[in-house]
């Protein structure tokens, strides 16, 4: 039986290794495609290159659950083209046990999600976005590079957070009790030191009511709460964060009064994500032993990718639905991970 389980193992896993390859492969592709466009003399193509690798280990994350499903559908479908799993079955091996086999590589993996999900991802999303806004966007505010905040009544852009916790192009702007412009400041770098954060060459302007007056700083001292660990956290996108960056993020923005649907959101993705894979590849398994125990290869394809797209979809349209009801984020995550789990359950128990 010990050898049955590696057959079947290694059967799953290298069909789900070769699905990622391939979707990993056309996001890394499409990336690039979409970089072409802001290629100029500083953001060049090796750089493009670069930006789009590091971000090949959240794309990984990403897509594993759709990866698993595929993957399970290919390895187990071409063990039954073969009439394997009829051999299996008929020598005393029941479906349950042949799930359990099939979920052994899928923790393996699993494990390794959540190793990137939680360290490689971050800091890889982190740097590369530094490195992105380092070239691409040079002393100018851009809608596409850097990161805007809002902060006891100054709207803060920040070009370049770098991987060390320096800040590159400060632009702040504070406004009056009656919302009208009172200041605008300028700062090429900062670094936060002892609590504080130390700007250097600012440039800082003051609107009175007919006149404006400009001052000049060599540094000049900053009191804000926004850490570099935030800051950080401001620079991926909230898929690229850990789940301890989403959650602790969440609740800064719930402190300063701003909306953290998204990050709460994302944050339970991430902590339900295995049984989110759990949940597909029970469905998986189904259909191997129901409705695609004979059909081709292509059509096990289209339908792995029909479901997986209907599954996120599902999980795309209830999280802002439940921002827009008032409903726990949690549910938006959960429900369709628990309807997975007991379609496939149940389709399960029916050809056992």
């Amino acid at each position: 039986m010990l050898k049955l389980d590696r057959y079947i193992g290694k059967q799953v896993f290298l069909s789900i290794m070769v699905v990622m390859l391939v979707v990993v492969g056309l996001d890394f592709l499409f990336q690039m495609i979409d970089e072409m466009s802001d290629l100029n003399e500083g953001y060049t193509l090796i750089i493009a290159l670069a930006y789009s690798a590091l971000n090949v280990p959240a794309a990984f994350y990403e897509y594993l659950p759709l990866g698993c499903l595929v993957g399970c559908l290919l390895g187990l479908g071409a063990l039954a083209s073969g009439s394997e799993l009829t051999v299996m079955r008929a020598a005393g091996v029941s479906v349950w046990r042949l799930v359990r086999m099939v979920l052994k590589p899928i923790i393996v993996l699993a494990v390794l999600a959540l190793f990137l999900g939680e360290y490689i991802a971050p800091y890889a999303g982190a740097l590369s976005e530094s490195i992105r806004a380092q070239h691409l966007n040079q002393g100018t505010i851009s809608a596409r590079t850097g990161v805007w905040h809002r902060e006891n009544g100054e709207y803060i852009h920040i070009n370049v957070v770098t991987p060390d916790g320096a800040i590159q192009g400060v632009t702040r702007f504070g406004l009056a009790p009656d919302s009208s412009l009172s200041y605008s400041s300028y700062a090429t770098s900062g670094r936060y030191q002892n609590g504080v954060w130390e700007l250097r060459d600012v440039v800082e302007t003051r609107f009175l009511d007919n006149q404006t007056q400009t001052q000049r700083y060599e540094t000049k001292e900053w009191q804000i709460e926004l850490n570099p660990q935030r800051l950080k956290v401001l620079m991926v996108k909230p898929k690229e964060m850990s789940t301890s960056e989403l959650y602790q993020y969440s609740q800064y923005l719930d402190d300063q009064e701003l909306d953290n649907d998204r990050y709460m959101q994302s944050f339970w993705r991430k902590v339900f994500q295995p049984l989110a894979i759990i949940g597909l590849v029970l469905v998986a398994v189904s259909f191997i032993f129901g409705s695609l125990r004979s059909v081709s290869t292509g059509q096990r394809i289209i339908t792995g990718v029909v479901v997986g797209m209907v599954f996120k979809i599902s999980q795309d349209i209830l999280a802002p639905m439940s921002s827009l009801y008032s409903i726990d984020p949690v549910w938006a995550a959960l429900v369709p991970i628990m309807i997975c789990m007991a379609l496939g359950g149940w389709l399960i128990k029916r050809a056992g």
